[in-house]
């Protein structure tokens, strides 16, 4: 009876397809700050509702493509301070723009998954640059020059 040689393998995630992008991230927080500025403006109890479920569901899809790419794609080297720090913040901002209807953690929200976009974007050797966001909401978004 032959048995079968094993040998160890590493891979950056479960299925290494190499597709990452904070895209997603920047998409699910310029839409949570954009609920953030609706909810303010809105006093219809129905429209509050639906606003606060978008946004809550937004935020937690940030959270999650954020860790996602931090957990899958960034290596044990890459994890510095600065970095582990920024995802943290990322989570934290999230979680309090969850909980409340304050726009200015929205804005806050987008800038660090920003910060986070260029992190990623350099990692990879890609040069990025700051655009405004073609939405109902005055923001800037990191993208690569590709």
């Amino acid at each position: 009876m032959k048995f079968l040689s094993l040998k160890k393998v590493y891979a950056h995630c479960d299925i290494p397809c190499g597709i990452y992008d904070p895209h997603s991230a920047q998409v699910a927080a310029l839409t949570v700050l954009r609920m953030l500025e609706l909810l303010g403006e809105s006093e219809n109890t129905h429209d509050v509702s639906r606003y606060t479920a978008v946004k809550e569901e937004h935020a937690e899809r940030c959270k999650r493509e954020v860790s996602i790419i931090w957990g899958d794609f960034f290596k044990e080297e890459d994890l510095s301070g600065e970095l582990n720090a920024l995802v943290h913040r990322i989570m934290e901002l999230a979680s309090k723009a969850k909980q409340g209807k304050v726009v200015k953690q929205g804005e806050e929200l987008v800038e660090a998954v920003n910060q986070f976009a260029e992190v990623f974007w350099r990692k990879k050797g890609v040069k990025t640059r700051r655009v405004a966001t073609p939405y109902k909401v005055e923001a800037q978004v990191v993208i690569p020059e590709l």
